[in-house]
């Protein structure tokens, strides 16, 4: 179902008639598997566990002299771990003494990651109110394509959802959300181009409310972190939510192309600071061989990877479990 703002009428988003009644809970349009976290995450590390992580177990067999460390922390910079966390991890791996070098460093990375709830999802703070979860990110990192799936992953759960197309700079991208929408069985409201995001994000909350819907996600503009005013109208979406929900404690999740490595983690740290962001979204994790960047953003932010994207379908993107993820890098 799509509401839009009509001309005539510039204070309400409106149903247009030619739309589906059940919007927010109509059945996912299209067919899909969703794949298990762990098979997921193994398909997704394929090129990481034969790229850096390999190259750690040809370092690692055996008995391990003092200068193979050094190759080792190389390596574990090479896999986007970064410097000071790669120093920091085997400095404790030798340390440990272990038999098993291999075993030793993995086991320092999983100590690193903060999320233990790979069973996690958006929750409404109070009775009779929708969960609400806002994505943001840079240009071209996917938070269009990661809604969508969002959005039929929790319809395929039998929730409904409510798309709030906030992301009003681009034309563009508010026909790419209503035809996800249309996709994964979801409503989404809309207004006019170049309109006010927090006023798209504050009609999607009433009309969510009006038809008890149980999920709201926004999506919101593209804007690259070192322009102060548009992280500023990011914190006035975050301000609306709060006035409008009281207490409701949205989900702020960043998308965050793996393939950036650790520029990404500049930008997500400059998103944190401005709105504070309570999950990561990975996407492109199968298409780089250095997964080391997951364990840089959650022991640099202590913010949890939510989910990752190991694929091109609408069920690729599968709920992060830290300890199939080291598994997977190890296996």
């Amino acid at each position: 179902m799509f509401w839009r703002r009509r001309e005539e009428d510039p204070g309400r988003a409106v149903e247009d008639e030619d739309t589906a009644p059940e919007g927010a809970g109509a059945p996912v349009e299209e067919a899909f598997e969703q794949p298990s976290p762990a098979a997921g995450l193994e398909a997704g590390v394929a090129k990481s566990r034969g790229g850096f992580v390999a190259r750690l177990r040809g370092l690692l067999a055996g008995g391990v002299p003092d200068e193979a460390w050094d190759d080792v922390e190389e390596t574990l910079i090479a896999g986007d771990v970064g410097a000071g966390l790669a120093a920091r991890v085997v400095g404790r791996a030798r340390a440990a003494g272990s038999s098993d070098p291999v075993g030793a460093v993995a086991a320092e990375l999983d100590a690193l990651l903060v999320a233990r709830d790979p069973g996690w999802t958006p929750r409404a703070a109070r009775s009779g109110q929708p969960a609400i979860v806002l994505v943001v990110g840079v240009n071209g990192t996917g938070k269009t394509t990661t809604i969508g799936k969002l959005a039929a992953r929790y319809r395929s759960e039998g929730r409904t959802v409510l798309l709030a197309a906030a992301d009003t700079f681009r034309a563009a991208a508010i026909e790419q959300l209503e035809a996800w929408a249309t996709r994964a069985g979801a409503g989404v409201v809309a207004h006019q181009p170049g309109a006010d995001p927090g006023a798209v994000v504050y009609d999607t909350i009433d009309a969510a409310i009006a038809r008890g819907v149980d999920l709201v996600i926004a999506d919101t503009a593209g804007r690259l972190h070192t322009k102060t005013n548009l992280m500023d109208e990011l914190a006035k979406v975050r301000r609306i939510v709060d006035k409008r929900l009281p207490g409701a404690m949205p989900e702020l999740l960043f998308v965050l192309d793996a393939t950036t490595g650790q520029n990404g983690l500049a930008q997500a740290r400059a998103f944190h600071e401005a709105v504070g962001l309570t999950g990561i979204v990975l996407t492109k994790l199968d298409s780089t061989a250095k997964g080391g960047i997951v364990f840089a953003i959650e022991d640099a932010l202590r913010v949890p990877v939510r989910y990752v994207g190991v694929g091109e379908g609408i069920g690729d993107l599968v709920p992060f479990d830290p300890d199939a993820f080291v598994a997977a890098l190890f296996a």
